[in-house]
């Protein structure tokens, strides 16, 4: 089991989840009811599960794909530590992962 911390985009609120080898991100993340779209369902063609890994066991995960790093291109706000929450598969290395919102992601819900 790892440990996912999501971390809203101004850093006021902190949720924590758990995830098993094998989920991706972004299942994860709407599961825990984190405002990701997901829109194109892991297709790579929408940006709307753009999230930063800021901690953890960041490095433990492959380097996106070229393609990922295309679409990331359309993500306001995009950094080196932007991913496609629908790219990153969890794996048994990881143990603990920090995943801040970006801030043109809005959760009305909360």
């Amino acid at each position: 089991m790892a440990r996912i911390r999501f971390i809203s985009a101004d850093g006021s609120q902190e949720d924590i989840a758990e995830s098993k080898p094998g989920d991706r991100l972004l299942d994860v993340a709407q599961a825990h009811g984190m405002p990701l779209e997901g829109t194109c369902e892991g297709a790579m063609a929408c940006s709307t599960c753009h999230v930063y890994l800021v901690g953890g066991d960041v490095e433990k995960l492959p380097a996106p794909i070229e393609e990922e790093e295309d679409m990331l291109d359309f993500a306001a706000g995009a950094n080196r530590q932007s991913r496609l929450a629908c790219q990153v598969k969890l794996t048994a290395d990881i143990h603990s992962l920090d995943v801040r919102m970006p801030c043109s992601v809005v959760d009305n819900s909360r």
